[in-house]
């Protein structure tokens, strides 16, 4: 089987590399990324698919514009199409940008991350693909519920989070000294609770100076991520050293792959990072932050019951935690053999490859859908120069990105 992979920002190009590192040898995939307003920097791209084949390959995947990637599709021919981009792209690329490839590729898509509880949104923008991936027997019956309720869409299939269990790049080169804090670009939102988190880091430096606290980014400042973030952790606490609030070299910042800073960490801290499973993987102790809530909206809720919810007090005195055996076989830490998801792929592409696929029914097909994927192909289609022709547009554009879900 041949497959292709479309990606669109740092987090979905991890997730797609390391899923297509769960294909049987003898399949063929080629992995690209399309021209978006948040699609991610050299540097961001390499960190997200270090350890996985793509890295092995000559070079970087390549940044396509709509019609390169149409092209590119036409060439390979792929059996199977990998949306791995937020869900407005998704649309898009699906019913316009790779709309009518002949043999007709099955279209597959997912989240690549904590998706509880799951949402209208997340399904309707996908409803256009013939399967859609999951990572837990919980999200495979909210998410099967709500396609029920809804109508539309293709099956649902489930998968193990392919980077749980990568592993570190190699053995420990040295103790477990390290705090690591994965930041969230989009919650807490508020000024005053990020500062909050980077004065509890703060005092943990003071008060540990065994441990070197670092607080992994997943961006620059100057770079882009699948959500925006206005409240850069960084520049937060260039400013609250500034004031003398903090120690300068209390903490540092630091990007990279996740997994190489686990393998020498002592504990583990987020307010909903998917990489909070990463750390139970690894079998790191760790702390999700509960103090601004425990709700959807701070897309932690999956963490109830886990074992692992606690606050800022006990991130000063360095108290991390183990999670609960039970929480884990039902999010996310399933038996590889329960995931069915690449037998389901093979099915349809054998069924597409006889004629006998039925394409998925899209639910965005009202006048107001077509006027707003119309709108989101400006981002997959337009030179970012051409956006400072129109203050209006811009406006648009910025209004979409920040509905981006």
């Amino acid at each position: 089987m041949k497959v292709l992979a479309v990606a669109d920002s740092d987090s979905y190009l991890k997730w797609a590399a390391c899923l297509l590192d769960g294909l049987p040898p003898g399949d063929e995939a080629l992995l690209t990324l399309i021209r978006t307003p948040i699609a991610p920097s050299s540097g961001q791209i390499a960190a997200a698919i270090a350890g996985t084949r793509a890295a092995a390959g000559e070079g970087l995947p390549e940044v396509l514009t709509a019609r390169r990637l149409r092209r590119a599709a036409e060439r390979f021919a792929p059996d199977a199409v990998l949306l791995a981009c937020t869900g407005p792209v998704v649309d898009v690329l699906c019913a316009e940008t790779l709309e009518g490839l002949r043999p007709r590729p099955v279209f597959f898509s997912g989240l690549p991350g904590i998706s509880v509880p799951a949402t209208e949104k997340a399904w309707r923008f996908r409803s256009g693909c013939d399967l859609f991936i999951v990572h837990s027997t919980r999200e495979v019956r909210e998410f099967s519920a709500l396609g029920a309720e809804l109508g539309g869409g293709g099956a649902v299939g489930l998968a193990r989070l392919p980077f749980l269990g990568q592993g570190a790049a190699g053995p420990v080169s040295g103790p477990r000294d390290r705090v690591v804090f994965a930041t969230q670009a989009k919650v807490p939102k508020r000024r005053e609770e990020r500062e909050s988190i980077l004065l509890a880091l703060a005092e943990l430096g003071e008060r540990r100076p065994d441990l070197d606290v670092v607080v992994k980014l997943r961006a620059r400042d100057t770079e882009r991520q699948t959500h925006n973030e206005r409240y850069h952790y960084e520049r937060l606490w260039m400013e609250l050293a500034a004031q003398g609030r903090v120690r300068g070299g209390a903490v540092r910042f630091a990007d990279g792959p996740m997994h190489e800073h686990l393998s020498r960490a002592a504990g583990f801290v987020t307010v909903s990072s998917t990489a909070a499973l990463e750390a139970i993987a690894e079998s790191v102790p760790l702390l999700v932050l509960s103090d601004f809530g425990v709700s959807a909206e701070m897309i932690n809720l999956v963490f109830e019951d886990s074992g692992c919810l606690g606050d800022l007090d006990e991130l000063a005195k360095g108290v991390f935690r183990e999670p609960d055996a039970r929480w884990c076989q039902a999010n996310y830490f399933h038996h590889e053999s329960a995931a069915d998801w690449h037998p389901r792929l093979t099915a349809l592409a054998e069924d597409a490859r006889a004629g006998r696929l039925v394409p998925a029914r899209s639910l965005l097909q009202s006048a107001a859908d077509v006027a707003a994927r119309r709108r989101a192909r400006m981002r997959v289609e337009v030179p970012p120069g051409m956006l400072r022709v129109g203050y209006r547009a811009k406006r648009r554009v910025r209004r979409y990105l920040k509905s981006i879900g």
